[in-house]
């Protein structure tokens, strides 16, 4: 009864002084967390909740991991803070362990969430571009059903409508393109240049001028939108789509990156070398704030110019926090010495197949699919036509 009453009374305090997000005002439907271990969270009533979706996608090594608390509390004993205008050891370590794991000479500008890390690298690619000469190229290239973040250069690029109601207008130059859908548009080409979805952007980028194009920013995977998996060949086929029209390719790995698709990072299945990469969530997952955009050297070489507007003019208090780059090193070798990595793509490949094998009758499962670890099951109201389930049906099972 006791522990009834104290949960009522947190549940009372949270209506009065929190605001949630994503979420509909709803005080009897919150569920207030008290602690977590593995991939477990018990509540403040004592009820244990199994958490599928690992937090927001973003606790990927489980919860509870005292190593992790640790290091961040070592590092705010020895350097609490220091910005990066200058510099400090565990960013250094951390860009350098980045580099190792991208397979690539990258320079790491760090921030604190994924959409401030996408806001960076769209303002990279303008100045970039820039700073060649070429004045006129600022459009980015997007996809509906992508997510890209909150903030507003960020929810520009994001292509859900329903994300967007009630705060447009926002940024301009943000164009967008349909996303491959092998379940409702299914696709194939013996050629992936002549895929319907590639084609899109190469056709959007001719007829937007490519002379005004930017970038192309996409995850390797749709999550948010729907776990959409891309067929062979696109991922790589729109690289030399950008390479074709001069413009850069953004890859958004804040959700499939560090093991969430079975490698590293999502784009490693699909053979292509982006020209930056932003990621966040798994860096630490999730102990503490931290995001990070990954520049090709190439293009870091044009910021090195000595005119007055030649640098990177951007600054974030937070972004590489000392605790937070010596959590996300730690985390970084959890997941190594674990074999995070593998283990994600052989669970993946088991759970996809248990799955498919339970739910391919039921008469509401549409499609099942995924990578690694990241799997995604669409619910319709009727098979034959691919209806989506009615809403009220499908909150029934989602919390």
């Amino acid at each position: 009864m006791k522990t009834e009453q104290t949960h009522q009374l947190w549940l009372d305090k949270d209506d009065r002084y929190i605001w949630h997000s994503m979420k509909p005002y709803n005080p009897n439907a919150t569920l207030v967390a008290a602690e977590a271990k593995g991939c477990w969270v018990t509540d403040a009533a004592g009820n244990k909740y199994l958490d599928a979706m690992a937090g927001l996608w973003c606790v990927n090594v489980g919860y509870g991991r005292e190593e992790l608390a640790e290091a961040a509390h070592e590092q705010l004993k020895t350097l609490a803070y220091f910005p990066l205008t200058q510099s400090h050891l565990p960013a250094i370590e951390l860009g350098e362990k980045l580099n190792e794991l991208l397979g690539d000479e990258y320079v790491i500008f760090f921030s604190n969430s994924g959409s401030e890390a996408n806001e960076t690298a769209f303002k990279i690619a303008r100045q970039y571009h820039q700073q060649r000469g070429e004045h006129h190229r600022y459009k980015i290239i997007s996809r509906y059903r992508a997510y890209h973040g909150n903030s507003m250069g960020a929810l520009s690029a994001t292509g859900q409508a329903q994300r967007k109601y009630k705060y447009e207008p926002l940024a301009p130059g943000f164009i967008h393109v349909p996303p491959p859908d092998v379940y409702r548009d299914p696709d194939s080409a013996e050629n992936p240049r002549q895929l319907r979805a590639v084609k899109a952007i190469d056709d959007a980028m001719t007829w937007e001028l490519s002379e005004t194009v930017a970038a192309v920013i996409m995850e390797p995977i749709i999550t948010g939108g729907g776990v959409l998996i891309p067929p062979d060949g696109y991922m790589k086929a729109v690289q030399e789509v950008c390479e074709k029209h001069g413009a850069l390719l953004i890859v958004d790995e804040v959700i499939c990156g560090f093991g969430r698709t079975g490698t590293a990072f999502g784009f490693q299945n699909y053979g292509v070398k982006p020209d930056i990469i932003t990621m966040a969530k798994g860096i630490t997952s999730a102990y503490l704030p931290l995001a990070a955009t990954a520049v090709r050297k190439e293009i870091y070489e044009a910021f090195k110019g000595t005119g007055e507007y030649d640098y990177f003019r951007h600054v974030n208090t937070f972004g590489g926090h000392p605790a937070s780059c010596a959590v996300a090193l730690k985390n970084i070798e959890i997941m190594e010495t674990e074999r995070l990595f593998d283990r994600s793509r052989e669970a993946g490949e088991w759970l996809l197949d248990e799955l498919k094998t339970k739910l391919t009758g039921h008469p509401y499962v549409g499609d099942v699919r995924g990578k690694g670890l990241l799997v995604g099951i669409e619910l319709v109201a009727d098979k034959a036509t691919k209806e989506p389930l009615d809403m009220s049906l499908v909150n029934q099972v989602i919390h």
